[in-house]
Order: C-alpha cells, then structure tokens, then sequence
C-alpha cells in the first residue's frame, strides 16, 4: 500500500525520502501549485517527488471513480525538475491503472488539444505558469475542454491526503512522438495574413518561446523575437503579461524595432498581452473589448464572458450595445471562465489577466495564448487602416490600475476578504466610498463595489499565490481612479494579515 502523504517532513532525511510531502494548500479552486524548492532557497519544500506520485495515483483513484475511462496525457514545461516530476505523476497515474500518453515538452493547450486529437478524456499538464523558478503545479481536467474547478479540487485533495489510493492493474505509457508539429500544425491551418505586420514575439524565457515564434511566422508575420530563449530561472523579468516589468520590456522593443505591435506570452503559454505601435501597455481587459467589438462584428448577438476583474466597457461600449453583443460577469479564473463559457455557448471568454477563451468557429472552448494572437492578427488584418493604438484609442476612455497583488497567506486569505464585504457592506449602509454613494456590489467572486460615477473597486483572494486581488478602474478621471484606490487600500489595511503589494499605481 502506498504510504499516507505528510503536509510537513524536514528535507535531507530518511523520512523526506520514504514519505510523500504533499502541503494541503497546494490544491488551490482549479489547479494544484506547490514551492518544490530549487538550490540555494532556504524555503522548506511544500512536495516531494513521491508527493507527486501520490497526486498522480489519486488522480488515477478519482478517474476511476467518476468512470471516466483510465487515459491520460501528460506534458510538462521548461523548468529543471519539471521532467522528474512529470515521470513521478505518470508512475503514480500507472500504478492507479491508467494510460499515459506523454505529449513531452508543451506549453498548456497543446496539452488540451492533445485531449482532442488523440480522443483522450483526462489531462495532466505539469506547470507552474509565470510563478518563479522552485515552484511546481498540475493543471488537470477530464472533461474536455473544461479542467477541474473547486468540487473537483476538493475530492482530488481529499483522496490524496488521506490515502484513499486504489491501486489497479492494467496501466501503460505511451510517448507520442511529434506531437509539437501537429499542434502547431492545426494552429496555422488555413490561416494567412495579408496584411503586412511586423510583431514583437516576448515569452519571457518561457516555455511558450519554443512555438510562438514559428506559428506567428506560419501565418505570414515578420516576427521580432524577444526573450524566446528556453531559460527557467527566468533572466529577464516574470513571464507573465499581467507584470509591469514584461510590458515595459515589450513595448521598448516595439519603440526599439518600429514595430506594429508586440505579443507577450506568459510561462505555459495560455495567456497573452499586448503592446500597440505607440509603445502602449494594453491591459488584456481592453484588448477583449476590441476584441468583442471585432467579432460581434461577424458574429451580431454575440455572448461573451468576462471576469470580475474586468473593465466595466464590457456593459457599458455603445458599439458593443449597437451589434447586440451579450456580456455575463463572472468568477475570475481559467477553469470558472472556461466552463462558463460552455455552458452559455458563447462566443469567447476575456479574463483580465490574458486568459481567453474561443469556442468554435475560432478556437475549441480552452484558453490559447497562441490561438488569442493569431485572433488578435485577423483583427488587425480586419482593419487593414487602422493601428492597433487607433483600435485602442477608438474606446471609451477609462482610467485603470493593474492587478495589484498584496501578500496575504493561504491559510487566511478567504477569511480576509469576507470581512472586507462586510466592512463594504458597512460602508455602504452608512454612506459612501471614497465620496461617492455605492450603488452595485458583486459577489459572485470577492467583493467588486460601484460607486454613483461609474468608478468600481474589487478584492478577492488570488486563487493560484498566497496572495490579495486588487483592481481599480474609473471612467471619470485617473483622480478618481487614485481615490478609489486610497479607499480600498484603506478598508485592507484594517486588517493585519494583509502585506505589501507587488505593484501599485
């Protein structure tokens, strides 16, 4: 029987090497992530590699036990130890009875699509995203193209930490070999743009430099590369296009080369930014309302999603009024969105961190960093006398903040935010903030405030970090948009467990 995982073992001792260290708060609402360690960090590892192999086998157990037929495809990032831990999530994965059909190096949707072409109904994708160097995760699903939300977390977790294993025969490993030229292949299929664009590619040294360059140049751009080198200590700044410091970088490039535009990339190659030829920073929000204007376009009455995190455009555009376009708010994360998406039939998803979703004619339902720059392209090639920063200047002004993250721990964090909607609801019962009456809250995902001018707040706990999620955005004036920020700031900062921020505005 395999041994009971531990949420605590000391590194370099016997226990450490013949016990599974798999830390509870590793399972997050929609994926799993976990500090693994790297040389040189004196933070304690929150899994071991036979923690991965308990995860793999209670994953194999939870298969099983929904009667989702034993199959799997794994993959792994550019990471050093991602490898290892692939092969220890496939043992497990075996040990449980399952198939593993293993895809090798892939960014996240290649990983997804392989559950397409290869007709096979679970994934286990080993990736940590943007997060830096010494962290791990598993993003899995298995029912295509939707991956695992809370309730499956939940069980998955339980399973694993209390040893609920079924060891089963009948597993087996498969390598599928040239997989990467496929993906790449139904990317590019019957795609050519003719319109001539000169694009910067950054991928951050993430693992999404090993493709975006190629499918870009297979679609007719003349691709600037930027950091596409394979590096997991990340060099440069956090492949992540929501940071502050890989916009800059990508829009010096652009100012740099004369560039139309630039692309950016985040680690596992799921999410996408973009900086305009002016050398604009474009938060991913407002590439969506470009976006939705385009397809609602050819697309009359079309239904999108959006995260909480987003610009409040999405409800308020006249021209997506005018083309009949539907929007529906809803919980921020990729696996939330996802299924929401599905479940309305809509059109397309747009979460403000770079996540977007396609269902067909465009994409197959699940978030592709690559399938949203090609998308972005056709726009562009739809406009052919238009910039992107004309595009970007032809919306309503609003005046935004990035995704502000404070620290706040795991263990804590959900409790933080439910007393900030009380201390909201408060505040509103009693007057106003920042001024000005609140007349909306939304709670499906946090706590997101209105206020009488349109200007909004949100806080809600990050699903993935031991961290705060904070955004601000006003259509009033950027003095609005710094008040609302005092005011939400204020409301955290009663509360001691709330740390400092990544990036303010």
């Amino acid at each position: 029987m395999f041994p009971k995982p531990s949420a605590d073992l000391v590194p370099n001792t016997y226990a450490f090497e013949t016990t599974p260290l798999v830390k509870p708060t590793g399972f997050r609402e929609y994926d799993a992530r976990w500090w693994f360690g790297h040389p040189g960090s004196d933070k304690p590892p929150e899994l071991n590699l036979m923690g991965v192999q308990a995860l793999g086998l209670g994953l194999g157990t939870y298969l099983h036990e929904v009667g989702v037929p034993p199959e799997v495809v794994v993959g792994h990032d550019f990471r050093g130890y991602s490898m290892a831990i692939k092969i220890a999530l496939a043992q497990g994965l075996m040990a449980a009875g399952c198939t593993v059909h293993d895809i090798g190096l892939a960014v996240s949707p290649m990983a997804y699509f392989a559950q397409f072409a290869l007709d096979v109904p679970a994934v286990a994708m080993v990736t940590a995203s943007h997060n830096d160097n010494g962290w791990t995760g598993v993003k899995m699903g298995c029912s295509r193209p939707v991956t695992f939300g809370p309730e499956e977390m939940g069980r998955l977790r339980d399973i694993v930490l209390s040893g609920a294993f079924v060891s089963r025969a009948g597993g087996g490993y498969r390598f599928v070999e040239g997989f990467a030229e496929q993906y790449v292949e139904e990317l590019t299929r019957g795609k050519a743009i003719k319109r001539r664009l000169k694009v910067v590619a950054a991928c951050g040294n993430g693992t999404a430099g090993a493709f975006a360059p190629q499918v870009l140049e297979a679609i007719g751009i003349d691709v600037i590369p930027l950091d596409v080198e394979l590096d997991h200590t990340f060099p440069n700044y956090n492949p992540n296009p929501e940071d502050m410091e890989m916009l800059h970088a990508i829009a010096a490039k652009v100012r740099e080369t004369g560039a139309d535009f630039g692309l950016g990339f985040d680690g596992d190659g799921d999410r996408c930014g973009v900086v305009d030829g002016e050398g604009h920073e474009i938060f991913a929000d407002k590439i969506g309302v470009m976006l939705a204007r385009d397809l609602s376009a050819l697309h009359p009455g079309a239904q999108f999603v959006v995260d909480v995190k987003s610009t409040g455009l999405f409800a308020a555009d006249p021209v997506l009024h005018a083309q009949g376009a539907k929007t529906d708010y809803w919980k921020t994360g990729h696996s939330y969105i996802k299924r929401r998406v599905r479940d309305l039939n809509a059109l397309a998803g747009f979460e403000k961190s770079g996540h977007f979703f396609f269902n067909p004619p465009i994409g197959r339902g699940y978030d592709d960093g690559l399938v949203t720059a090609i998308a972005v392209c056709e726009m562009m090639d739809r406009n052919p006398d238009a910039s992107m920063a004309d595009l970007y200047r032809a919306l309503p002004k609003t005046w935004g903040s990035p995704t502000m993250s404070p620290h706040c721990a795991d263990e804590v964090k959900y409790e933080v935010v439910e007393r900030v909607e009380k201390r909201f609801r408060e505040i509103a019962a009693n007057g106003g903030l920042a001024g000005h009456r609140i007349v909306d809250m939304v709670t499906v995902n946090g706590i997101r405030v209105t206020t009488e001018d349109g200007t909004w707040g949100l806080v809600r706990a990050s699903s993935n970090k031991p961290e705060l999620v904070v955004v601000v955005e006003s259509p009033v004036s950027k003095d609005r948009l710094h008040e609302m920020f005092k005011a939400v700031d204020g409301v955290l900062r009663e509360n001691a467990e709330v740390g400092a921020y990544n990036q303010t505005i």
